[in-house]
């Protein structure tokens, strides 16, 4: 578990660091962030045989994201990346809801095999809700602050908010067959 999550977070480290490292510069950050992405989708490879289908998602958005925002010399289009993810990702489990496949249960069914239906189901939704209040909240702080700022929300807003939005479902998890040596739900990487 220690591993594969340092293969997710592990280009955000990168992206994190080398912009603060390169005194602030969104597009040599933007360079490396794509490069530690693939690399740890090849290290994922290596190790597991295989790269997760959100993995490969998250590293499409930011291959062509941010190439474009390095082509185009913008640096909004890396910016407006996890609104698109987020509606996305938000998107796809409401019409999993709506169509009676909770989307979550598909990904992650196998890490949490005794969760009931109804359990699924209140994951997916409020994972759904939390997501698209993630995206409008992307959109708030990338277009009214400045990219530094943007950069420390991501870190210090983001990061933290999402674990403790996971945690914090574990009481009614438990309720729905979350056996106690199952580890806590974490969501989709972006």
């Amino acid at each position: 578990m220690g591993m594969r999550l340092g293969l997710d977070l592990g280009p955000l480290v990168v992206y994190f660091a080398s912009f603060a490292l390169t005194r602030h510069d969104i597009f040599v950050a933007t360079g490396l962030f794509i490069a530690a992405t693939f690399v740890a989708m090849a290290i994922s490879w290596v190790l597991y045989r295989q790269v997760s289908a959100i993995q490969i998602f998250s590293g499409i958005m930011v291959l062509v994201l941010g190439g474009l925002t390095i082509w185009l010399h913008q640096d909004w289009i890396i910016k407006v990346k996890p609104t698109i993810y987020y509606v996305t990702v938000s998107a796809l489990l409401g019409y999993g809801l709506a169509t009676g496949r909770p989307m979550l249960k598909m990904v992650l069914g196998q890490a949490y095999p005794g969760l009931s239906d109804a359990g699924w189901g209140i994951l997916t939704r409020n994972w759904a809700l939390f997501f698209a209040a993630m995206a409008i909240a992307n959109e708030v702080v990338w277009r009214h602050f400045s990219t530094a700022a943007w950069l420390g929300y991501k870190l210090w807003g983001v990061m933290p908010l999402t674990v403790l939005f996971a945690l914090a479902h574990l009481p009614v998890l438990i309720r729905h067959g979350l056996t106690a040596d199952t580890p806590p739900p974490l969501p989709p990487e972006e």
